[in-house]
């Protein structure tokens, strides 16, 4: 599956969001995603497994639980190839961080 494939599904998104904030058991993630997507515990357990099957998150064994945590370098992969088109974006939000600061000084006035 394509790097863009697994991260086009929101679903996997928001689970490597959680991931990034470190380490997960697999119910904890479950539970966060079972809550915001509304879907079943397996549906959940698909999309954890395709984000290991493509190099997105690791997996340990505790006894009973799996512990997720994120697995980077393929995100890193990702970034680089996304690297050639920041020149499109990065003048806009420069402007737009600007815009931002001049507003806050202004509020302060």
């Amino acid at each position: 599956m394509n790097a863009f494939d697994v991260l086009g599904d929101p679903v996997r998104r928001r689970i490597l969001e959680l991931l990034a904030e470190g380490e997960r058991r697999s119910g904890d993630i479950v539970e966060v995603i079972q809550q915001e997507f509304g879907i079943t515990q397996a549906a959940v357990s698909q999309h954890l497994r395709v984000l290991r099957d493509n190099g997105f998150a690791s997996v340990k064994i505790d006894k009973q639980r799996r512990i997720y945590s994120l697995d980077a370098q393929l995100l890193q992969e990702v970034d680089d190839w996304l690297d050639r088109f920041r020149s499109f974006w990065e003048p806009k939000l420069s402007a737009l961080e600007t815009e931002i600061a001049r507003g806050k000084k202004m509020r302060k006035s």
